[in-house]
């Protein structure tokens, strides 16, 4: 294989580009979109969920005659790397026109370091609840915010189970500090306070220091903001410590692959909110069920609202490009509040770039969710 020549601009198709570590051929006979989810690190624990809900949207677009009358075509992109590294991977493959669009779940400095670098040249379709706000041109986002999922959430626990005093834990970047000072406000709002919070680094395994402050503050609930395996091992560390029987936990990043690595005897008192849950009982959920089932076998990953996120990604990308009738970003993007399109989730439109869903609040019930209310 030979790549194109130094200063000989966008390759044609069949030739091949360095990506990273790989070699990626460009084909204009078909529309690649990068998938980026985390391959390692905390959240690289429901990568393969992503990565296999991800193909069955794509499989399910190409059944349909594709994207403009061409094949959809995922290229993956490992968004557990250095931000500023998937950024760079990002970046080179839309500019020599590998891809001519972005999707996926990462974290939210993932996304901040890709959206101002792509922005304006393709669709950036972006999976994560997030902590609100973003407002870069081409972006779009199916994620849960904090105003939508975790307000309305810690206002039923304190109506519910007399939820007064919040202790936040949270990864130390962006989105959980942002949803901190939110987390402030909404708890003052529901007749209680935070009583202090603690930001930890991504791959923390030590949590003693933490569970000594939660259990000094006299917190009665505990707001977790942490990604993949470290919320599984503080789930771990928490109900070793007995915290389990004088506080409660919510989460707003908590799928069943996660409860699954945390254990029966670490969930108890474990609520989770967000806009899909296996375990809902609708018809399109069910009908995903066996989709997945039926495509990857029963040992596939189980399904949660974060690879399932990328399913959705991949449907909204491929509403909005044939919405617009074109790849071109700003036809795409003053297209986009009349698009929607059908999912697990149900139907779903856009307004303001966001996607509004419908939210609920579940309990950890072992291993399982038991979906108690829509929010």
């Amino acid at each position: 294989m030979s790549a194109p020549a130094p200063g000989s601009g966008r390759p044609q198709a069949g030739e091949t580009v360095a990506t990273g570590a790989s070699w990626l051929t460009v084909d204009r006979g078909v529309v690649s979109v990068a998938l980026v989810y985390p391959m390692r690190g905390p959240a690289g624990m429901f990568g393969p969920s992503c990565e296999l809900c991800a193909q069955l949207a794509a499989e399910e677009v190409n059944r349909r005659g594709g994207v403009l009358g061409r094949e959809l075509r995922l290229v993956p992109v490992d968004g557990g790397a250095p931000p500023q590294a998937v950024a760079a991977e990002v970046e080179a493959l839309v500019s020599v026109g590998a891809v001519q669009g972005v999707t996926g779940w990462h974290i939210s400095s993932v996304r901040q370091a890709v959206a101002p670098r792509i922005a304006d040249r393709v669709p950036y379709v972006y999976t994560a609840l997030y902590e609100g706000g973003e407002r870069t041109e081409g972006v779009f986002l199916t994620s849960e915010t904090p105003q939508d999922q975790l307000w309305p959430a810690m206002r039923v626990l304190a109506g519910d189970l007399g939820a007064r005093r919040w202790f936040v834990v949270g990864n130390d970047y962006v989105w959980p500090r942002r949803t901190t000072r939110a987390a402030y406000r909404y708890a003052v709002h529901s007749g209680g306070r935070v009583v202090g919070h603690r930001f930890l680094p991504l791959e923390t395994h030590d949590f003693a220091e933490v569970l000594r402050r939660i259990e000094r503050s006299g917190a009665d609930a505990v707001l977790m903001l942490l990604v993949g395996a470290d919320a599984v091992r503080f789930n771990r560390a928490f109900a070793r410590a007995g915290l389990d029987q004088r506080c409660l936990r919510l989460s707003t990043l908590m799928d069943e692959n996660m409860l699954l690595a945390s254990g029966p005897s670490a969930t108890r008192r474990l609520y989770s909110t967000a806009g899909f849950f296996a375990g809902l009982v609708t018809q399109e959920n069910l009908d995903f069920h066996r989709a997945f089932a039926r495509r990857f076998g029963v040992e596939a990953p189980p399904l949660g609202s974060l690879g399932e996120s990328c399913y959705e990604g991949v449907m909204l990308l491929a509403a909005l490009i044939a919405k617009a009738g074109t790849l071109d970003v700003r036809a795409v993007e003053a297209s986009a509040d009349v698009v929607s399109y059908d999912g697990p989730r149900g139907e779903l439109r856009l307004r303001r770039r966001h996607v509004r869903q419908r939210i609920y609040l579940a309990e950890a019930d072992g291993l399982d969710f038991r979906v108690l209310a829509q929010l």
